[in-house]
Order: structure tokens, then sequence, then C-alpha cells
């Protein structure tokens, strides 16, 4: 009886997974390492007619996933299945966006002290300065090598130290200094790794994406597509825009010496016409063909000084030596 209670849970499981894949419009792949059970709770209640939190042991996962994969093949399921390890859970989004749920989690955090063993998940240094701590404390810092001098009947740090560093275990000295200093240097909290989103699996690090960054990269790509195609001879959408400005200049260079007019051409030929009335209207321009101006006669200045010491030595020479 136990087995098919058992049988009959994990079936019930499957096929709740399974459903939330098919008719979710997408989910978070989370971590959940050193998260308390509490933080689950309140993270549940929050999320609570939003999203759906599912989490279990992976082979179980992989089972779920598998037989729906059999069942739904153009859902993606066996992408997912391939992102299945360490300890994960999965967030589904159904009456919220991505955003929504992150925005969550990160309510959701909690400060923890620094353990002997541990790997350090920050960099830290100690700050120069009081410690609040007494003079018959210093054995602390002396094992960590820790520059200190007694002022007001407390210790002070002559220097900054760096006592935490990425990817480095906890010392016991250095566990047992920051539980005295009051100090918890790590968080930890519901980490999200990885999104399931239209039968594929991509990295977390898209949602932080703008729609700035994308509509900039959009418009590299058309202008590369107009580029292109104007230098090869094939028309595109994208660059027709630029063999219109190229025709029009064509016409207008035409018909500006010429007795015929048109709406269009209008402005350009009151432009030329009356250069003031365009520099007017360009202030950049003009100030741009200002400087170019300026520099004219300088250039010839210039050229007028090479070609006078050129006749100078030519003056200098003696044919006979």
């Amino acid at each position: 009886m136990p087995n098919a209670e058992k049988l009959a849970k994990k079936q019930v499981y499957f096929e709740k997974l399974i459903d939330l894949c098919v008719n979710s419009k997408s989910a978070l792949i989370v971590h959940n390492d050193n998260v308390t059970s509490r933080q689950w709770q309140d993270i549940r209640m929050e999320l609570r007619g939003m999203a759906t939190v599912l989490c279990g042991k992976n082979t179980m996962i992989r089972k779920a996933l598998s037989l729906g994969h059999d069942r739904h093949p153009e859902v993606g399921m066996d992408n997912l299945r391939a992102a299945v390890m360490g300890n994960i859970g999965f967030i589904f989004a159904q009456d919220c966006s991505l955003d929504d749920i992150r925005e969550v989690l990160k309510k959701h955090r909690k400060t923890s002290a620094a353990k002997v063993g541990q790997t350090s998940l920050v960099d830290m240094n100690l700050p120069v300065g009081p410690t609040g701590m007494d003079p018959s404390q210093t054995a602390f810092f002396q094992a960590l090598n820790i520059g200190t001098k007694i002022v007001k009947g407390q210790i002070e740090l002559v220097s900054e130290f760096p006592i935490l560093k990425i990817g480095e275990r906890v010392s016991a000295s250095a566990a047992v200094l920051l539980g005295k200093l009051s100090v918890r240097p790590f968080e930890y909290g519901v980490e999200v790794r990885q999104v399931y989103q239209d039968a594929s699996v991509f990295d977390a690090a898209v949602l932080d994406i703008k729609d700035s960054v994308l509509i900039q990269k959009f418009l590299n790509g058309v202008a590369n597509m107009a580029a292109f195609s104007r230098e090869i001879g094939i028309p595109t959408e994208a660059g027709l825009p630029h063999a219109f400005g190229n025709a029009f200049r064509n016409v207008a260079a035409l018909v500006a010496d010429v007795d015929y007019t048109f709406k269009e051409v209008e402005t350009v030929k009151q432009f030329l016409e009356n250069p003031d009335a365009y520099a007017a209207a360009n202030p950049v321009a003009a100030s741009g063909g200002g400087a170019a101006d300026a520099a004219a006669p300088a250039a010839k200045k210039e050229e007028a000084k090479a070609v006078e010491e050129e006749e100078e030595e030519d003056m200098d020479f003696d044919l006979f030596g």
C-alpha cells in the first residue's frame, strides 16, 4: 500500500510539472542553496495567484520532463531537462511577468554570518579605525597578522585589511573575528540562473537587457543591411530611403542651373541663390565652413613661404663652384 501511495504521488507530481510546462507562458529556473524554508514560504505566499513554485528531486524532475517531451515534443522539455543540475526549482509565471517574480525574490533575502570552511561569496576589507573591542581581544587580530593599536581603551586598526576574498574559504580566526565585530557579510536568497520560454532555455542575464539596447542593435543591423544592399546594387527595403535621397540630390543638381523647378526642389534653389540664408539655417555647417575658410589662407601662406625658400636656394647655387 505505501508503494502504491508513493507511485500515485509521483504520478500527480509528473502531471503537474508537465501541465505547467505546457500551459505556462514562461518560467524561471532558480537555485536555492542556503535558502531557508521560511524564505520559500514567504515567496510562495506573495506569488500566490500570480505564479506557481515547484521544487522536487532532480530524478523526479528529469523523469517528468522525459515523459512530457514524449507527449509534447514541441514544448522543448528536452532543453529544460538538460538544465536540471544542482539544487534547483521552478517558478512558472501565469498572471505576471518574469520581472515581477524577480522583484519578489529580491525582497526575500537573508544576511548570514561567515562560517568556518565556507567559501566566501564576497570581497570584504576591515576598515581603518576603532573596532569597539577591548584590548584583551588582540589575539584574534594577531592570528590574522592585522596591525592594531590601543586608543582610548579599545582596539583600532592601523590600516585596511582584506579579510574575505571571493572563492577562498573562511578561516576559523576570520569567522570568530567577524562574529565579534557583529558583521554578517553574506546574503542568501533564491538565485535566478536561467529562463525557460518559447521551448528554449537561456541565461537569465538576457532579462537585464534594456529595450534601448535592443532597439540600437536592431537599428545597427538595418544600417548594415542598407549599406550592403547599396554596395552590391540590390534594392532592399532598408536601402530605399538612401536610394531615394541620392536620386533627389542628383535631380536637384540637374535643375539647379536651368529654368525649371518643382515643389520639392524650391527650397534647395533658394539656398543656392542666397548662401547666407543657408548659413543661418545650418549654423553647425556654417561654423565648419568658416573654420575651413580660415584654414585656407594659412595653408596658402605656408605654400608661398615654401616657394620663396626654394627660390632662395636656387639663387645661392653657383654653377662654376
